[in-house]
């Protein structure tokens, strides 16, 4: 399967298979932050994307996705390297060089157009290729679920991303916002898809993200995603 597909959507997609609950000992204390963290999504987060999804033409919009994911891709190539997987390594730091060259700065996605395949990675899963294992589920306060192994894979992949030469912290801060700005808008076709328990969704979904990721999905099956493929390429 492509690895993108599942990326983009992690948390909201995975549908089959909740078997995570186990893995929340501090359950009481993560839906608390949940419930803060809806507060203010609802509040602020979900009413800006959905003001950006409306006013943004679909060519301006696709074209900002491309421009982040450009920056993640020299977190890709260190990470694929310390996996051991150099000729990925090679594939998504050329992905880098011509969609910043030839890509308007990473605008256009030419990249994928010559055929090189667009990969997602973090020293999260470096750390689980490592045999590092992901720990107990946490809901952090704004920056939504995570694990121990996730947390200490953000702190360095924030690093190893391309916003790391940016040394002008007002510059900075504006392109995370508009990062995150960006992210929230591509979860609000497919949020709609959660089920149940919104928290339980959200936790079972995430845990099996990552142990799908860990494991760049060798050996495991998820026919829902499979079935929504078309749908994730719109």
């Amino acid at each position: 399967m492509n690895k993108i597909k599942v990326s983009l959507f992690f948390t909201l997609l995975i549908l089959s298979n909740f078997t995570h609950a186990q893995d929340d000992p501090f359950e009481e204390y993560n839906r608390k932050v949940w419930a803060f963290n809806e507060f203010l999504d609802d509040r602020f987060a979900k009413p800006a994307a959905e003001i950006y999804r409306s006013v943004t033409p679909d060519v301006v919009e696709t074209g900002i996705t491309n421009f982040f994911r450009n920056l993640n891709e020299l977190d890709n190539t260190a990470n694929q390297i310390l996996q051991g997987k150099p000729i990925l390594a090679i594939n998504d730091f050329s992905r880098f060089i011509i969609n910043t060259t030839f890509g308007l700065g990473g605008f256009l996605d030419v990249g994928t157009n010559l055929g090189l395949e667009r990969h997602d990675e973090d020293f999260g899963q470096t750390l689980g290729a490592w045999g590092v294992g992901s720990g107990p589920f946490l809901m952090l306060p704004l920056l939504g679920p995570s694990t121990p192994r996730g947390l200490a894979g953000r702190s360095v992949s924030s690093v190893l991303s391309g916003t790391f030469a940016i040394e002008e912290n007002d510059v900075r801060i504006g392109i995370t916002a508009i990062d995150v700005l960006e992210t929230r808008a591509r979860y609000l076709e497919v949020e709609t898809l959660i089920i149940g328990d919104r928290y339980s969704f959200i936790r079972d979904s995430y845990m099996q993200y990552q142990d799908f990721e860990s494991s760049d999905g060798e050996n495991q099956v998820d026919d829902f995603v499979d079935d929504m493929d078309d749908f994730l390429l719109d």
